[in-house]
């Protein structure tokens, strides 16, 4: 019998920010957001008038997550009518939300409702975010100008329908939906959550056997055959640390991977692909060598995997109480994996023994140390204090003569740390300034070895410099 893997995701304790998405009737309200929830929860038409009550949904932009309220369209009638009550219900979302993205039709240009709608909400303490809708093409040019005339600051121009000024619109709203400081501690699966450790490797590395001896005990059927395990087998355990804290680990045993050309067996395939689905669901995965066969190009094949998945990595090498010239077969290793690996060098590299034991409790002790890094959040402004003096240090070029402009950076993520880089013309950046910020993340912030991802965004404002 075959035990089967199950992952939960805990949701936040916290509730998370709300934005609410006001408008005259037929602007684009529903359709936005539908495309922010990601699903089509609110029904949309030609016809005005479609949504009556408030309908709320978990929202992501870049990242960004937050609660999304889409309102009826906002009609000027007596408070007894139908329309009348329904902007009320409009009304009292505004008042509830922490920041407010009001929508006006580019095409069709700013009507004297939109005027009584922008009097209104310049009148009301939340924060508003103007932007133009249906900007799509040249049609919305004259429609988004004349929005700079209702006083609530720059617009923006998006298409909701065909998911154009995604960045734009980011930006504009982080400072109002961005999860204070702190909060994401309150989160059940970053710190106080089983660490999720899968052990990965060729057949017959002894990935089965390291497992038993961390729980000393025969749970898992070894032997010298290879392949022997199929499935991929989770167990719950709870490791004592050296200082007598007890921390939950659920360890998870994989399949050999060989080349994939060796593979032909059908069940190995399976074995295979459930072997990969368990390093999508891991924290930290460890690699884990055979010190009597030393590196092989699948090694890094399966290191390179792990770290396009975005897991956190550590490399152990096995069967270490059987190496011979050990210091030489560590140097030579160590020098392989920063070359095979350069994305990100400086991965964890141990020595372990399944047979004895040695080692094992470094092992965990790094991994744990690795997840914490893995899930680190920096605070908006040390990022951007240590952003600016990198960019002081070391100026983007002038690629033509035409200078490159980067304002500020922001964490969209993190598990594994995600960034997003917003300025002009950065996609005219060359791959050497991106490796320099990252390898600045991983060095100056924290991160160390665990991979981190970089994105840059460039605006979209004609009228921006």
């Amino acid at each position: 019998m075959t035990a089967t893997l199950q992952f939960v995701t805990a949701k936040p304790i916290m509730p998370l920010p709300t934005l609410a998405i006001v408008g005259r009737p037929n602007v684009g309200k529903s359709t936005l957001f539908n495309r922010l929830v990601g699903k089509r929860l609110a029904l949309v038409d030609d016809r005005p008038g479609v949504t009556r009550d408030r309908r709320e949904g978990e929202a992501s932009l870049l990242g960004l997550e937050f609660t999304a309220i889409d309102t009826a369209g906002y009609e000027d009638e007596d408070a007894h009518t139908l329309p009348g009550r329904m902007r009320a219900q409009t009304m009292a979302a505004v008042r509830e939300a922490d920041a407010v993205l009001f929508l006006i039709d580019a095409r069709a240009g700013v009507t004297p409702l939109d005027e009584e709608i922008s009097r209104w909400l310049r009148e009301e303490p939340t924060p508003v975010v103007l932007a133009a809708n249906k900007a799509e093409g040249r049609a919305g040019e004259s429609g988004l100008l004349e929005a700079y005339a209702l006083g609530l600051g720059d617009p923006i121009a998006i298409s909701a329908e065909h998911g154009e000024g995604v960045a734009d619109l980011f930006e504009k709203l982080l400072p109002y939906l961005d999860r204070p400081e702190g909060e994401d501690e309150a989160e059940g699966d970053d710190e106080t959550g089983p660490l999720k450790l899968a052990v990965v490797g060729r057949p017959n590395a002894g990935k089965s056997t390291l497992i038993n001896r961390i729980l000393s005990e025969e749970r898992l059927i070894t032997g010298p055959e290879a392949g022997i395990t199929r499935d991929s087998i989770a167990i719950d355990w709870l490791w004592t640390a050296p200082d007598g804290s007890e921390r939950p680990v659920r360890l998870i045993d994989t399949a050999g991977m060989r080349k994939r050309a060796k593979v032909q067996d059908k069940l190995e395939k399976l074995a295979v692909s459930d072997g990969l689905r368990a390093v999508d669901f891991a924290e930290v995965v460890v690699l884990l060598l055979d010190a009597t066969l030393g590196l092989e190009a699948q090694d890094l094949k399966i290191a390179d995997k792990v770290l396009q998945e975005g897991r956190a990595l550590i490399i152990a090498i096995n069967k270490w109480d059987v190496a011979e010239g050990g210091s030489g077969l560590f140097n030579g290793i160590r020098g392989a994996l920063d070359e095979g690996l350069s994305q990100v060098r400086g991965v964890p590299l141990l020595t372990v023994s399944a047979a004895t034991g040695k080692g094992l409790d470094i092992l965990l002790k790094v991994a744990f140390e690795v997840r914490e890094a893995w899930s680190r959040r920096v605070p908006t402004g040390e990022l951007n204090r240590w952003f600016e003096a990198s960019v002081e240090k070391n100026p983007p070029p002038a690629p033509g003569g035409k200078r490159i402009k980067l304002r500020y950076i922001t964490q969209v993520a993190n598990r594994p740390p995600t960034f997003v880089v917003f300025g002009n013309r950065t996609d005219d950046l060359p791959e050497s300034y991106r490796r320099y910020l990252i390898n600045g993340i991983r060095k100056e912030l924290g991160f160390g070895a665990v991979p981190v991802r970089l994105n840059f965004r460039s605006s979209r404002n004609p009228f921006d410099p």
